[in-house]
């Protein structure tokens, strides 16, 4: 099992930045890669950002692209997510998720809220 823990939402204007973190413990050994989603009121959830375990490429949704940065903490288990320049559009529950060593998103985190106010 792996458990998730995420952190950092909040209330920002735009043109604000925040940083999520996400803290994975148990068995991380299984994780392949560690990914963003979020899901706007009345929207579906919708992809943001991963990172693959072993090597650290990263990718992410072209509507966050050169906006938002993930990146993994070397010394740990925790995966951040760096939002700059944030638009009301951005606002949404975020959410952390591990897939296992099938690419398959098995764990998910509890979600945070981000609000960005015009």
């Amino acid at each position: 099992q792996v458990q998730l823990v995420e952190s950092g939402g909040g209330l920002v204007q735009a043109g604000g930045s925040l940083r999520l973190s996400c803290a994975a413990s148990g068995r991380t050994s299984s994780i392949s890669k560690m990914s963003w989603f979020r899901q706007a009121p009345g929207k579906e959830r919708e992809f943001v950002a991963a990172i693959t375990w072993s090597t650290g490429n990263t990718n992410c949704a072209d509507s966050v692209k050169g906006r938002f940065t993930i990146s993994r903490d070397n010394a740990g288990n925790t995966v951040f997510l760096q939002m700059n320049s944030l638009t009301p559009e951005d606002t949404a529950v975020y959410y952390c998720a591990a897939a296992n060593t099938n690419w398959q998103y098995t764990y998910w985190a509890q979600g945070t809220q981000v609000t960005v106010s015009s």
